[in-house]
């Protein structure tokens, strides 16, 4: 579970290394990261000083990762192990976190909707987390 939770963090920060390129190549405005801050800045994250704010909402995205890849983890191995499990799963994450977590936190009500561009930017950063997470498969023993 470590392990696998490990994982999930090393794929978050590796996404968030794609979601810098995409930005800086004009395919999204703002990070999700970037955006929440913008959008949220009131509430718990006024307590943190602004010039860490943007700091605080990526760990909190690394940490989200981390619960990700404990999830991924206690997939069972016939699941887990198929080829398509990681990518497929990391795109199922964001969907949850577009459809259920970012409503009930009362994210994204001033946002619009995403571009087809942009969707296509946070389709290819989740299919990279969950090839990242994926590399949980069991390795030959030498």
């Amino acid at each position: 579970m470590l392990h696998a939770t490990m994982r999930g963090v090393v794929a978050a920060i590796c996404m968030s290394g794609v979601r810098t390129l995409t930005v800086r190549l004009g395919l999204l405005k703002q990070t999700p990261p970037e955006m929440v801050v913008e959008e949220h800045a009131g509430g718990l994250l006024e307590r943190i000083p602004e010039n860490r704010r943007e700091a605080a909402v990526e760990l909190l995205h690394w940490a989200y990762g981390a619960v990700g890849g404990a999830g991924f983890g206690v997939l069972p191995d016939r699941v887990r192990l198929l080829p398509w499990a990681g990518p497929m799963y990391g795109v199922v994450l964001w969907l949850g976190f577009e459809s259920v977590v970012s409503p009930a936190l009362g994210l994204g009500r001033q946002r619009r909707r995403h571009t087809a561009v942009e969707r296509i930017a946070l389709t290819a950063d989740h299919l990279m987390y969950g090839a990242v997470l994926a590399e949980l498969r069991s390795r030959p023993q030498h």
